[in-house]
């Protein structure tokens, strides 16, 4: 009776641990969607707003400001009033938001709109994973991440498109209706299913914590989100990311040294959220960020390939982010995560620069190919990288861990986009050429892609049991080492 009791027990956890995946995987997808559909109506809102599109991109810029400004405060706000209950407001001040914005009569109350957006977005990345965290174990935080992972590769695939066919035959203001539904459903089973909790001890806010962090974050987003666009003068985007560089360091020595720190930085004493974070896991995800900017790019510019034929390839790359979800639990447990990050990080690198040598000529069939493959393994790395960052991270650790990783995140988001774009720049400079061709695409697609390849090396720098209780590789190899005949 006892060991059906602890069986009980046991599979009653793991399905409320997918339950609690799941339903934040939902939030995650309605935010990630409104990211991706906004770029598609930027034209017609500014007309509907009597304002040149270029002056909407306001919009995405205060979105991006705000949530630096509030990142860094989610772990603490999740400390001191309860993981779900923030969850639960980020939820509704992102659904609210989306009326406004569809509602919208003006720029200004659209960017005010778009503000409290990306405030709510703000709080539901780092505290929705915090909640994962709490609700899984260990051997079940492999499943809960891929979960948590799928809304990252699926929305990019539909939004677009989505938003495309919303802005053609309805209009760019149900763009954001459609978030209210998604939101209302959110709302209904994070309060039905989510359990609610709260640190006992909850510490003060570091008030200069948060205004160096977030000062810095926001800084450094903006300067890199700047070096895409460099019409905008080369001046005050260094002038950015220098003053992102050296508030951070003082913010950094700031939490070092504060007896209440906003964010505890001995996270990054743990190996393995060090390295899938801030050293071979960032610099690897700027490649990962940046591809997905350089594709349509290619396309349009450099093969001549109408948004249409374009987006049809860029489709074959999404769908090669969808298809590896069914088999990375088996891969890593099989294998480990340090040799799967190593191999699969490799070969997502070389399918980079392979890139480089497509063009017009070369036949569709192989260009759908290498898309898959670059899919594929983009999404393993993805998940990976997220899965271990937390496989060795206390409980104590888990809202400054999912904090930290949040920021991180968005810098090498920004960072990717940055670097892709600073390369084709450089390249067009240096040929001398009033317009990109495929031979800035090439030399773009080779430097990422040596990016992704240097850092995949660094993960030899882990043990091989590393992670080994999230994935359980070491259980196999146990089962296996016991299954030997002993001498």
């Amino acid at each position: 009776m006892t060991a059906i009791s602890e069986t009980e027990a046991s599979a009653e956890r793991a399905g409320n641990s997918r339950r609690v995946a799941l339903i934040v995987a939902i939030a995650f997808f309605m935010q990630l969607l409104d990211s991706t559909i906004i770029s598609t109506s930027l034209p017609q809102m500014g007309a509907s707003f009597g304002v040149p599109a270029v002056a909407m991109s306001i919009g995405i810029t205060v979105y991006m400001l705000t949530m630096a400004v509030f990142v860094p405060l989610s772990g603490w706000l999740a400390d001191r009033f309860g993981a779900r209950n923030i969850f639960l407001a980020a939820i509704a001040l992102f659904t609210l938001a989306s009326l406004v914005c569809g509602f919208s009569q003006n720029l200004t109350e659209f960017v005010i709109a778009r503000a409290v957006q990306g405030l709510g977005s703000a709080l539901m990345t780092p505290v929705g994973r915090i909640l994962v965290l709490r609700n899984a174990s260990k051997s079940e935080l492999l499943n809960a991440t891929a979960l948590i992972t799928w809304p990252a590769l699926f929305a990019p695939v539909v939004g677009p498109v989505l938003g495309g066919f919303i802005t053609t035959y309805l209009s760019w203001h149900w763009n954001f209706f459609i978030n209210i539904p998604l939101g209302m459903i959110g709302l209904a089973l994070v309060a039905r299913f989510i359990p609610g909790d709260r640190e006992a001890d909850a510490k003060p806010l570091d008030w200069p914590g948060f205004f160096l962090t977030s000062l810095g974050l926001a800084c450094l987003l903006y300067g890199l989100e700047r070096i895409a666009h460099p019409e905008d003068g080369a001046l005050p985007t260094v002038g950015l990311i220098v003053a992102g560089v050296v508030v951070g360091w003082v913010a950094v020595r700031h939490l070092r040294r504060a007896p209440h720190p906003l964010l505890d930085l001995s996270s990054f004493k743990v190996q393995t959220f060090a390295i899938s974070t801030l050293a071979a896991g960032t610099i690897f995800r700027v490649a990962i960020n940046a591809t997905p900017f350089l594709l349509p790019l290619l396309f349009q510019v450099g093969f001549g390939l109408s948004p249409v034929d374009a987006g049809m390839m860029i489709l074959a790359y999404f769908l090669g982010n969808l298809g590896m979800k069914t088999v990375t639990t088996p891969t890593l447990r099989r294998f480990g995560f340090r040799s799967v990050m190593v191999v699969n990080g490799i070969i997502a690198s070389a399918s980079i620069m392979a890139c480089a040598a497509v063009s017009p000529q070369t036949p569709q069939a192989l260009v759908v190919a290498l898309m898959l493959i670059a899919g594929l393994t983009r999404s393993m790395q993805f998940t990976a990288l997220n899965t271990l960052a937390f496989a060795d991270i206390a409980a104590g650790q888990r809202s400054s861990a999912a904090t930290l990783s949040s920021m991180l995140q968005q810098v090498a988001m920004l960072f990717g986009v940055a670097v892709a774009a600073a390369i084709l720049n450089l390249s067009q400079i240096a040929r001398d050429r009033p317009a990109l061709d495929l031979v800035d695409f090439r030399a773009a697609f080779l430097v990422i892609g040596v990016i992704g390849l240097v850092s995949s090396f660094r993960f030899l720098g882990l043990p091989k049991t590393a992670g080994a209780e999230v994935s359980g590789h070491i259980a196999r190899t146990e089962i296996e080492f016991s299954r030997r005949p002993q001498d």
